[in-house]
């Protein structure tokens, strides 16, 4: 009874606040899906904000209990948390579910409407104008789609490839479809892409220790790649993460392993450098000529944008998991622990999200020559 009335209060939050009533909502229900992403992590929360809980791998089984923002509320025998619902997908006959039917308070139809751009991190497109509709594929943050048609908060829209379905209106904006557009070519580069990302260290190896605010390197290894892990997957990458966890080390023939195992098309090796000098900056190695220095260059050229730091480049770096790998390979350091001004700057949330996007964008631009 307590869940029904609270259901009430929040139908009632959301026509107060967005001046309609959805058609259909759904009330309760579970229902049975895996996972269709080599790791997907889960959240507290339904953002990217969200602290990581936990990791789940291709295949894993999960139930369903809730979905808000295009993330659903899942339970598995180790995790409970929210995931981008993009990566999950119902497994066919287990859907239990108790619907119940609100009237409309308007009813807005119309014919096509123009473009908009997906707003959501990610989004699900489905058969009907209602959360009961089947899930025919999803969005990811940025793409362009043509609308069609529009009816009780919901739009059906037209996207890049000639799908067609149903999405919650409110995760669609017309400001600045324009600029999206232009810069959507490049996002196609990435779609479908594998991409193995490599924290460095971890476990009883804290790589470098900042001498100021005794950061370590480690952590911060492995939370800008989580960062880089959720800007590769909103732009329609593929990713594996070398380790998802603190305690975890594996060795330098595993990290370069998982590479060419799962047939990587790019390998990121993160790190952040320490330098007995008054050194100050970014750095982007590479190891082979032919094969890895052009992936550096277009990373560098993204990192050198403006992100906080000055880049000093690439350079050539003799390091196992560059040398000894044949998947197209970089390492980036992204700043000095040894000073103080860099360790403050590259402690905070900001700076690591700025540099993930700006590898993401390098990588992009490798992939779209």
């Amino acid at each position: 009874m307590k869940k029904i009335i609270g259901l009430i209060i929040l139908i009632c939050g959301l026509v107060s606040a967005s001046g309609y009533i959805p058609s259909q909502v759904e009330a309760s229900g579970k229902y049975t899906a895996k996972v269709y992403s080599d790791s997907l992590n889960v959240r507290s929360e339904p953002s990217l904000e969200g602290k990581i809980v936990g990791v789940l791998n291709k295949q894993d089984t999960v139930t369903v209990s809730n979905e808000k923002y295009g993330w659903l509320y899942v339970t598995s025998g180790r995790v409970t948390g929210w995931v981008a619902g993009q990566y999950v997908k119902k497994v066919n006959g287990s859907v239990v579910k108790a619907s119940s039917s609100v009237k409309s308070a308007s009813v807005q139809t119309r014919g096509a409407t123009g473009r908009a751009t997906v707003t959501a991190d990610s989004l699900r497109i489905r058969s009907g104008a209602g959360l009961t509709y089947k899930v025919l594929g999803g969005l990811s943050k940025g793409d362009v789609v043509t609308i069609l048609d529009k009816q009780d908060g919901w739009a059906r829209i037209q996207t890049a490839d000639g799908q067609t379905g149903w999405v919650s209106d409110q995760y669609l904006s017309k400001s600045g479809v324009q600029a999206t557009s232009l810069s959507s070519g490049g996002s196609k580069g990435l779609k479908g892409k594998l991409v193995v990302i490599d924290p460095g260290h971890g476990g009883d190896d804290p790589g470098a220790i900042g001498t100021t605010h005794k950061t370590m390197e480690k952590k911060l290894n492995l939370s800008t790649s989580s960062y880089l892990e959720d800007e590769l997957r909103s732009r329609g990458a593929r990713v594996i993460l070398t380790r998802t966890k603190d305690d975890e080390k594996p060795s330098l023939p595993d990290r370069v392993k998982t590479s060419e195992s799962a047939g990587a098309d790019a390998f990121i090796s993160i790190h952040y450098n320490f330098s007995e000098n008054r050194t100050s900056g970014i750095l982007t190695f590479y190891y082979s000529e032919t094969k890895d220095r052009p992936l550096a260059r277009a990373i560098e050229n993204r990192l050198a944008g403006g992100i906080g730091l000055k880049s000093n480049g690439i350079s050539f770096g003799n390091l196992h998991v560059l040398r000894e790998n044949d998947t197209v390979s970089t390492l980036v350091e992204l700043g000095f622990l040894s000073n103080s001004k860099d360790e403050s700057l590259v402690r905070g949330s900001d700076y690591q999200k700025k540099a993930a996007k700006a590898i993401a964008m390098g990588l992009e631009d490798y992939f779209s020559k």
